[in-house]
C-alpha cells in the first residue's frame, strides 16, 4: 500500500506541477507584454499595487512566478520597493484562484474529462493556424494534465480514510496548530508552491482525512512556507530587491501571526462555517477551504494597506545596507528584459553608469594611497578592479546577448558605442592599479616628493575628480552641457600635465627631488592624463547622443557609424 501511494503521490504531484508550467506558459505567451504594461500602471496608490498583483497572478496562475518577476523589477529599478510590496500584499490574493480552481473537483467531475481536455489542447498546440491558437492549445494542455494529476492524489489518498492511525495522526494538527503550520511551511517549502500544498490539503479533506481545523492549520503554513522563492530569487541581487523579498517575508509571516490569534480558539472556522450555508460535508469542504484561503488573504491585505510604510521601514531595517561591502555583481542586467530592447539598452546604460561609479572610487583610493600614504585606501583598490572586471564581463556579455534580438534603429546605433563606453570604464580601473602600485612602491621604498609636487598632484587629481563625476552625471541623465565640461576639462587636464612633467624636470635639475622619486611622479601624471582620456571617450559618445563618429583610444582611433 506504501509503495503505491508513495508512487501515485510522487506522479500526481509531478503531473500537476508539469500542468501549472505549461498552463501558466500558455498564458504569458497570450498576455505578451500585456504583463510588463499591467506592471507599469503600478503608481505611488497602494490600491493599484494590489489590483494589479491580483490580477498578474490570477493570469499566470502562481503567486511565487509573481513576486520572482517582482523582485527581478525592482533589481532592475523599474519598481521602488513601496510599489513591490504592494504588489506582493495583491499576488497573495490572486493566488486564491488555484484553490477555486480545484475545489471545482467537488461538484463538476473535471477530472473524467482531463484527459480529452489533453488531446484537444495538444491537437491546437501543433496544428493551430495561428501562435495564438498554439498558445491557447498549451493552456488547455496544461488545464488537463493538472486536473488529471489532482485525480492521481484524490486515488492515492483515498485509501486513508480507513485508517484510523492517519486520521488520529492528522487531528493533531488541529489541535496543535503550530504543529500544523510547522508541516505546511516545511511541506511549501519542499516543493516551492503554495497552490500545490492547498491542492493536497483540499483532497486529503475531500476524502476525510484530515478535519477543517487541521486544513486551515496546514494552509497557514503553506503561506509561510511560499516565502522561500522569493528569498531564492533575491539572492545575488542588489539591496532594494533583496529587501522586496524580505517585505514578502515579513508580510505572511505577521498575517499568519496575526490570524492564529483567530484561528487558536476556533474563531476562525467557526466565522467561514457562519457565512457559507448549509452544513459543512467531505463534499463540499473543498469550497470551504477556499473561502477560508480567500477570507484570511483578503484579511491580511485589508490589515496591511494603511501599513505598507511600515512595511517598508522594517523590511530596510532587517535588510540594512552594509559598510565597507563593495556589490561586485551587476544589479540592474535583467535576463527577461532581453526581450524588450529598449529597456534592456537602459539598463545596460545604468549598469554602465554605476560602473563609472565603481571605477571613480578606485581611482580615489588609488590617488589617497599615493598622496597620503594610506595603506587601508590601497587595501580597497582591488576589491574596486574586481568589481570594475566583473562588470565590464557582465555588461558585454548582456550587450552581446541583446545584438541577437530584433533591434530598432536607435538601439543598433547605441549598443555598439555603449562597449566601447564599458570597455573605456575598463581601462579607468586598470589605470587605478597602476596608481596603486605606484603608491605601493612609494611607501615600500621610502621615495619622498617635495611639498611642491604634491600639491601640483593634488591640484590634477581634483581637476580629474570634478571630471569623473561630470561624466558620471553626463552619462546618467544624457547631458551633452555637461559631457561638454568634461572636454573642457579633458583640456585642462593635458594642460597640467605638461607643465607638470616640466615643473619636475626642473626640480630634478636643480636637485630639489630624488631621481627615483621623479620616475613614480612622471608616471602618476600619465596615469591621470589617460584616465582622462577615457573619461572624453564616454562624454563624447553622449554629446553625439549615443551615435558618436569616433571612439579615441591611447593610440588610436576607430570609426563607428
Amino acid at each position: 500500500m506504501i509503495p503505491n501511494l508513495i508512487c501515485s503521490v510522487i506522479g500526481g504531484l509531478g503531473l500537476f506541477f508539469f500542468g501549472m508550467q505549461i498552463m501558466s506558459e500558455g498564458l504569458k505567451n497570450i498576455a505578451g507584454e500585456r504583463l510588463r504594461s499591467i506592471l507599469s500602471m503600478v503608481t505611488k496608490l497602494p490600491i493599484i499595487g494590489i489590483l494589479v498583483g491580483a490580477a498578474i497572478t490570477c493570469l499566470i496562475q502562481s503567486s511565487s512566478a509573481t513576486t520572482v518577476m517582482v523582485v527581478g523589477f525592482v533589481n532592475a529599478g523599474l519598481l521602488v520597493l513601496k510599489q513591490a510590496i504592494s504588489v506582493i500584499i495583491g499576488a497573495n490574493i490572486g493566488t486564491t484562484f488555484t484553490a477555486w480552481l480545484v475545489s471545482s473537483m467537488s461538484v463538476f467531475k473535471v477530472t473524467q474529462y482531463a484527459l480529452p481536455v489533453v488531446g484537444i489542447g495538444f491537437g491546437l498546440n501543433m496544428m493551430g493556424r495561428t501562435k495564438r491558437m498554439r498558445f491557447w492549445g498549451q493552456v488547455l494542455m496544461g488545464f488537463g494534465l493538472l486536473f488529471m494529476g489532482l485525480g492521481y492524489l484524490q486515488d492515492a489518498f483515498a485509501p486513508l480514510q480507513e485508517s484510523q492511525h492517519v486520521k488520529d495522526m492528522f487531528i493533531r494538527f488541529g489541535s496543535n496548530p503550530i504543529l500544523g503550520i510547522l508541516v505546511g511551511m516545511i511541506v511549501t517549502m519542499l516543493v516551492q508552491s503554495s497552490s500545490a500544498t492547498i491542492a493536497i490539503v483540499q483532497i486529503m479533506a475531500f476524502n476525510g482525512i484530515i478535519s477543517f481545523p487541521a486544513a486551515i492549520t496546514l494552509m497557514l503554513g503553506g503561506d509561510i512556507g511560499t516565502t522561500i522563492t522569493a528569498q531564492l530569487a533575491a539572492v545575488n541581487t542588489n539591496l532594494e530587491a533583496r529587501r522586496a523579498a524580505m517585505s514578502h517575508t515579513l508580510f505572511n509571516v505577521i498575517g499568519v501571526g496575526f490570524i492564529m490569534i483567530f484561528v487558536y480558539p476556533g474563531w476562525f472556522t467557526e466565522f467561514v462555517d457562519f457565512i457559507i450555508p448549509g452544513q459543512m460535508t467531505t463534499l463540499n469542504i473543498m469550497f470551504y477551504i477556499a473561502v477560508a484561503n480567500s477570507l484570511f488573504k483578503c484579511i491580511n491585505a485589508a490589515m496591511f494597506l494603511p501599513f505598507i510604510g511600515f512595511l517598508e521601514k522594517a523590511s530596510i531595517f532587517l535588510v540594512p545596507k552594509r559598510k565597507g561591502v563593495i556589490d561586485i555583481g551587476p544589479q540592474y542586467l535583467e535576463r527577461h528584459l532581453l526581450n524588450t530592447p529598449p529597456i534592456a539598452m537602459e539598463q545596460a546604460r545604468r549598469e554602465t553608469v554605476r560602473m563609472i561609479g565603481l571605477a571613480s572610487q578606485s581611482v580615489g583610493c588609488a590617488v589617497n594611497s599615493f598622496l597620503k600614504h594610506d595603506m587601508n585606501a590601497l587595501k580597497s583598490v582591488d576589491k574596486f578592479e574586481q568589481a570594475v572586471d566583473n562588470l565590464q564581463s557582465a555588461i558585454t556579455q548582456y550587450l552581446i546577448e541583446l545584438s541577437q534580438q530584433r533591434l530598432g534603429q536607435t538601439e543598433s546605433e547605441e549598443l555598439p558605442v555603449l562597449i566601447h563606453n564599458v570597455n573605456d570604464v575598463e581601462r579607468i580601473g586598470d589605470h587605478a592599479e597602476n596608481i596603486a602600485e605606484l603608491a605601493e612602491r612609494k611607501i615600500e621604498q621610502r621615495l619622498p616628493l617635495s611639498s611642491a609636487a604634491i600639491n601640483e598632484l593634488t591640484l590634477m587629481w581634483n581637476e580629474l575628480n570634478s571630471m569623473m563625476r561630470e561624466t558620471e552625471e553626463a552619462l546618467k541623465n544624457r547631458d551633452m552641457q555637461m559631457a561638454e565640461r568634461v572636454l573642457c576639462r579633458e583640456q585642462s587636464i593635458n594642460r597640467f600635465q605638461v607643465n607638470l612633467k616640466k615643473g619636475h624636470v626642473g626640480r630634478l635639475n636643480k636637485k630639489l627631488c630624488d631621481i627615483k622619486s621623479g620616475v613614480i611622479f612622471m608616471d602618476f601624471v600619465d596615469n591621470l592624463e589617460k584616465i582622462g582620456d577615457h573619461l572624453t571617450n564616454v562624454a563624447e559618445g553622449v554629446i553625439g547622443n549615443m551615435r558618436w563618429r569616433g571612439v579615441r583610444s591611447e593610440n588610436a582611433i576607430f570609426e563607428v557609424k
